[in-house]
């Protein structure tokens, strides 16, 4: 008989988290039997749109009254830690939406109470589950364009309100205690994951960060992180004013043997004298989405590798605290911190 996962919600005020539970709806092996979050009308969409028969005013009740296997967690940043620790001590497996938590004193909490548990935390980049990010990746990792000394990605919108989050998730995006920052830990995240995955920990950082256009209160509404490596650099742009689209290729890679970049739903590979255009592989189980991985995972005994790998992305949290300890202080930060 095939085991059913007992997934519960831990709170629903990371918008991805609606995304993922058509997910977790889809499986077969799953059923989803709570949710906890203090907001009535979070509470009342999820049992609307996904039928979830128990409801409670906190995750912390539900993580106290359910037997479950799976947690989704979508909480503010700052909550992650307090999830994961909670979930630990039930041995009951974790998936947590980017990025990993608002400070690195957090993502380190997060690190040691899986590793002590032997639970698995999988934090859920959807880089991840881009079938472009995936080509560039195997390219990268396969030394297609020799060795990386420079990677760069933009992440760019006109900002969580404008283009429409719910209330609840903008409100706590603009919280810098609940955020860790703001379009810096929102947008720059993703850059600092994927340098944290192809270049791991740099040597220095420094950043900067700025409010320009919003004329209503936010921690700051764009942001640059420069990281220095041995051998190259990365950039991480953040920005929630950008009122258009881009059409310049985004994220870029260069390599000492030519260069990878990503334009649409197509990948770029520039070498000397020659420019191709591919078509990406389709992605594959069991590499499609979140859910997925999470349960691969679980029935293989083995944690997440890549970009959700709790170690890169706790990597990626350094990156984070740096770029914004330097924005703050005008120094560059030295890693480790």
């Amino acid at each position: 008989m095939q085991k059913k996962y007992r997934v519960g919600v831990a709170a629903m005020v990371h918008d991805h988290v609606w995304g993922e539970l058509r997910h977790w709806a889809k499986r077969d092996d799953v059923e989803l039997v709570a949710a906890g979050d203090v907001n009535a009308d979070l509470r009342e969409r999820i049992q609307r749109e996904y039928h979830v028969p128990t409801l409670y005013e906190s995750w912390q009740e539900m993580l106290e009254s359910e037997e479950l296997d799976i947690v989704q967690a979508a909480s503010e940043n700052n909550a992650c830690a307090d999830i994961v620790e909670a979930c630990a001590a039930k041995k009951v497996h974790v998936i947590s939406e980017k990025p990993m938590a608002a400070t690195l004193e957090q993502a380190n909490r997060m690190v040691k109470a899986a590793e002590e548990s032997g639970i698995i935390l999988l934090i859920n980049w959807p880089t991840a589950w881009n079938a472009a990010i995936q080509e560039m990746e195997h390219r990268i990792l396969a030394g297609e364009i020799g060795k990386l000394f420079y990677f760069k990605q933009r992440s760019a919108h006109n900002g969580p309100k404008e283009i429409g989050c719910d209330p609840h998730f903008w409100g706590w995006l603009y919280d810098e205690e609940k955020n860790g920052a703001g379009a810096l830990m929102d947008y720059c995240c993703y850059s600092a994951d994927m340098n944290a995955r192809f270049q791991g920990l740099p040597q220095q950082v420094t950043g900067f960060r700025g409010i320009f256009v919003k004329n209503y209160p936010v921690p700051d509404d764009n942001a640059i992180i420069l990281m220095k490596y041995a051998h190259g650099f990365g950039v991480a742009e953040a920005c929630w004013t950008q009122t258009v689209g881009y059409a310049a290729n985004n994220p870029i890679a260069y390599g000492t043997e030519g260069s990878l970049a990503i334009s649409g739903n197509k990948v770029i590979l520039q070498k000397p004298g020659k420019t191709e255009e591919i078509t990406p592989r389709e992605m594959t189980a069991p590499k499609r989405n979140g859910p997925e991985y999470l349960i691969h995972c679980i029935e293989n005994n083995v944690q997440p590798e890549g970009f959700c790998s709790m170690h890169v992305s706790r990597d990626a949290q350094e990156i984070l605290e740096a770029g914004k300890r330097a924005a703050d202080s005008g120094q560059t930060m030295n890693l480790p911190l």
